[in-house]
């Protein structure tokens, strides 16, 4: 058995800009983009198309939003501004720690993660100090496909060296999790089996 741990909602808990669009203008502003009006109007709106269940990495889409309006900006800083954006403040939930411990002493481990925004899964590891228990980070933007795509339980068993059939898939979402079931692994929900718990039934042999 291997095992992978979503992020945010099950290892963490984050705080989140209600209103993404105005975040991200403010950190576009600080490095001097200019920002349309109509960003709100641009920044919803869709710019590219992209298959079912492929992931829309967020620094792409704002350039994109830009371009719309006739202003362009390099990678490097619609990626910088994005991340600031969404950096915000983040903490470990109970029995994180406990509970990626518990998972190594069983084999390798994985962080999987739907996550739009480049390197802010591998920032809030290392703010919350949870990245030095996971082996491997797999990410949505970094594989390409967002839970519950069957790819991206697929590149985790796979980053883990494992059959897709000895992963346990550790999460909070019903629908996206869940996914790990539907897709050959097996999901456990937090829901069922409270973090706290998850490291005592590892040990057990329960999970």
């Amino acid at each position: 058995m291997v095992v992978s741990f979503d992020l945010f909602g099950t290892l963490v808990a984050a705080d989140r800009p209600d209103e993404p669009w105005a975040a991200v203008a403010d950190s576009l502003t600080e490095r001097g983009v200019p920002v349309p009006d109509d960003w709100e109007a641009a920044y919803r709106r869709s710019h590219r198309e992209y298959d079912r269940g492929q992931e829309a990495p967020l620094d792409e889409h704002v350039r994109l939003a830009l371009a719309s309006r006739d202003i362009t900006v390099t990678a490097v800083t619609a990626r910088e501004a994005v991340l600031a954006a969404f950096d915000g403040s983040v903490a470990r939930r109970d029995g994180a720690r406990a509970a990626l411990t518990a998972a190594a002493e069983r084999g390798p481990v994985a962080v999987c993660s739907n996550c739009s925004v480049p390197g802010l899964v591998e920032r809030t590891l290392a703010r919350t100090e949870l990245g030095r228990g996971a082996d491997v980070v797999v990410t949505s933007v970094g594989c390409g496909w967002r839970k519950p795509h069957p790819d991206i339980f697929e590149a985790t068993a796979a980053a883990l060296d494992a059959p897709l059939s000895t992963l346990v898939h550790v999460g909070d979402d019903a629908r996206t999790d869940g996914g790990a079931g539907r897709a050959g692994a097996r999901s456990v929900l937090i829901d069922d089996v409270p973090l706290p718990a998850v490291a005592t039934r590892l040990r057990e042999g329960r999970l």
